[in-house]
């Protein structure tokens, strides 16, 4: 757990994600080691996720608002869709085939991930057209797809923004925000459905681990204020193609994961 916090916090403040890419395969693996009961891995892996990210996001959402690169207009809107969709998807994630969300979530982070590759050295002329209706779409999608798979939505998010005119780092910002907030509902959401369940896993409250919580805290928040920091000493379309990079290596590791399913 501890080798383990260290690349999800840098990550999770260099790309303004959450960390759950990364937490919640490791913490699958942890938890199925100990004995977990099998039926509820993944969501206490998914669960315990959710709560690491809150703080997290939290330092990450700090330092980047330091460097002015959160837009409140993006938060305000946009965010309360993700909330919705987040609703939606914490609920759809009870009767979901596992195999069937990892094989979509792998295509989207390919797609995703050529998208920044492809224009990492191309100068947007978008303006910041993020009419209201593609608010609601990619809000309800964003948070719908983010909650069975425990992740904080930036590897959409950020290039959606990216899409409709937002400078990389501007949309880093942004998502590592919209993330804190779909943490926190989905947290809420694995933390009660646990209860409702009567899950009586050990050392766990609802679905959240509390010696992965208090493990991963403090290092993760330290990594991530690193990471942030790290993101605005980098030139912005290196920024850009490193995410692109990372979303495909995420990809590939999603493939090998559908695999052993």
């Amino acid at each position: 757990m501890v080798v383990t916090a260290i690349p999800v916090g840098y990550f999770a403040g260099l790309f303004g994600i959450g960390g759950g890419l990364i937490t919640v395969p490791f913490l699958f693996f942890i938890f199925e080691a100990l004995g977990v009961d099998k039926n509820y891995l993944m969501h206490l892996a998914v669960g315990t996720s959710f709560s690491i990210i809150i703080p997290t996001s939290m330092v990450s959402v700090y330092t980047h608002n330091k460097y002015k690169s959160v837009d409140p207009n993006i938060i305000k809107t946009y965010g309360l869709f993700v909330i919705i969709g987040v609703l939606l998807g914490t609920t759809f994630a009870a009767v979901a085939k596992t195999k069937l969300l990892v094989i979509f979530f792998t295509i989207v982070v390919f797609i995703l991930g050529s998208y920044l590759l492809i224009t990492s050295n191309q100068q947007s002329k978008r303006s910041k057209n993020f009419k209201i209706q593609f608010r609601i779409l990619f809000g309800l999608v964003s948070g719908f797809i983010s909650a069975p798979m425990g992740i904080g939505g930036a590897v959409m998010n950020v290039p959606i923004l990216k899409y409709f005119g937002y400078p990389i780092k501007k949309a880093i910002g942004s998502a590592a925000t919209i993330g804190f907030i779909i943490a926190l509902c989905g947290a809420i959401g694995f933390w009660y459905s646990g209860l409702i369940l009567n899950a009586n896993l050990p050392l766990s409250i609802g679905f959240i681990n509390l010696p992965a919580f208090f493990i991963f805290i403090p290092i993760t928040m330290f990594m991530a204020r690193v990471g942030a920091n790290s993101a605005h000493k980098i030139e912005k379309s290196r920024l850009q193609m490193f995410f692109g990079i990372f979303l495909y290596v995420i990809g590939t590791i999603f493939i090998f994961r559908y695999a052993s399913l």
